[in-house]
């Protein structure tokens, strides 16, 4: 028999200094003692249930309040310190549960883009605020990513948007719909809107502000109710003559481009790192269940099948890491981030991560199947990641095309 070796929680990650085993330890317990036990009985309510007054969903965002994971914080660090911090957190908080991970994570992005975009009052505005982050809409979805149409065909036309915002004077005035699909909507207080902009009568990308969602004009629809990640609480927000002081602007139509850039150059990789949680909690209740169960007189983990199956799925696991953190390392020591490489970091980790969800449900069996064991709803979020912040199939065309050195063409 060899001799097993027992890997720490981060895999074959460099040994963490004491801050970074602090968090990990801290985030790690908050994990599997909230956010599982409160996943597992959020995903079985309704929408309407989860969000409701009493759901238990109000107080797991309380608690995630003490964990100290502050942005505004973190960024009075070195930019490697901050982004290894931020990847052991993200990865344990969606290693409990990939929809509570990401509405913990959500509820930073005001102050997240308000940082990118360098407006130090928007940063301190939301601070502390319950956020949510709003682009796409009823009639664009993925699309709304591709700031510069480089992914338009020509002689084409997107369509007209649903949701528009003037500058007028010292204001701005936003009307129309932004889609279900809005992370945070029916709990967040303040919201980053990304929208496109209405100048001398025509529309064109684009504006993003930040809006309080308690202002006049603002409604919400109906909690969306779906198949993954249904602790991530999404639906519509709708807009009728919203009035949001300039000062909460973050970008015009002059600079949107740019901040659409760095937002998705910023969010893919944050993505990337629920789903290696997602992964990596599939792979570990695999190699669990694998020996424990008994087939054939032995547990399944002595069939050859098997161990050949769980090996591919601890490399997927940390393929997935190991790229997320290289893109999330590269992009926070350059002066322009590449979106390639983020954009690569989202698929490769959705990817793999349904990939070993579903083998994880395959060796469980029958058992996989039933809600008595967690792999149906840890397979249900996988493939959720497939679409979130813009499906992969988009993305992967958006990266392909930063890969066009027009110098030589």
């Amino acid at each position: 028999m060899n001799k097993y070796i027992e890997l720490p929680l981060s895999g074959l990650e460099p040994p963490l200094n004491e801050m970074e085993q602090a968090i990990q330890q801290t985030t790690h317990r908050f994990a599997a003692e909230v956010l599982r036990p409160a996943g597992i009985a959020l995903d079985r309510l309704s929408a309407e249930e989860m969000v409701a007054a009493d759901s238990p969903l109000w107080d797991v965002l309380e608690q995630a309040q003490d964990l100290g994971l502050s942005l505004t914080a973190m960024a009075e660090l070195e930019p490697l310190e901050r982004v290894r911090l931020l990847t052991i957190a993200s990865e344990e908080l969606s290693w409990g549960d990939a929809g509570l991970g990401g509405a913990i994570l959500v509820n930073h992005f005001p102050v997240m883009y308000s940082m990118l975009a360098g407006n130090t009052a928007m940063v301190e505005f939301c601070e502390g605020k319950r956020g949510c982050w709003a682009i796409t809409e009823p009639d664009h979805g993925s699309d709304m990513l591709d700031a510069n149409s480089a992914l338009q065909e020509k002689n084409s036309r997107y369509g007209r948007p649903n949701c528009v915002a003037r500058i007028e004077g010292d204001k701005v005035i936003i009307n129309g719909q932004k889609s279900a699909w809005v992370s945070g909507a029916m709990t967040a207080e303040v919201c980053a809107l990304f929208c496109h902009a209405e100048v001398d009568g025509a529309t064109q990308p684009g504006i993003a502000v930040i809006v309080p969602l308690d202002l006049p004009g603002v409604s919400r629809g109906k909690p969306l109710d779906k198949l993954g990640l249904r602790c991530l609480n999404q639906g519509e927000l709708y807009f009728d003559n919203v009035e949001v002081p300039l000062s909460h602007l973050l970008a015009g139509p002059d600079d949107y481009e740019e901040l659409a850039y760095r937002m998705l150059a910023e969010a893919n990789p944050h993505v990337g790192l629920m789903f290696v949680g997602v992964a990596r909690a599939a792979y570990e209740h695999a190699l669990a269940y694998a020996h424990e169960r008994k087939q054939g007189g032995v547990p399944i983990i002595q069939h050859q099948l098997v161990r050949y199956r769980l090996f591919h799925m601890f490399r997927k696991v940390e393929s997935a890491r190991a790229l997320v953190r290289r893109v999330m390392e590269f992009n926070a020591t350059v002066a322009r981030p590449a979106l390639q490489g983020s954009a690569a970091a989202k698929v490769t980790a959705t990817q793999l991560a349904f990939e070993v969800a579903s083998d994880a449900l395959q060796m469980f069996g029958g058992n996989g199947l039933t809600k008595e064991y967690p792999m149906e709803k840890l397979l249900r979020d996988a493939r959720a990641g497939l679409i979130a912040d813009g499906c992969n199939e988009v993305l992967a065309l958006k990266g392909g095309s930063l890969l066009v050195n027009p110098e030589l063409l």
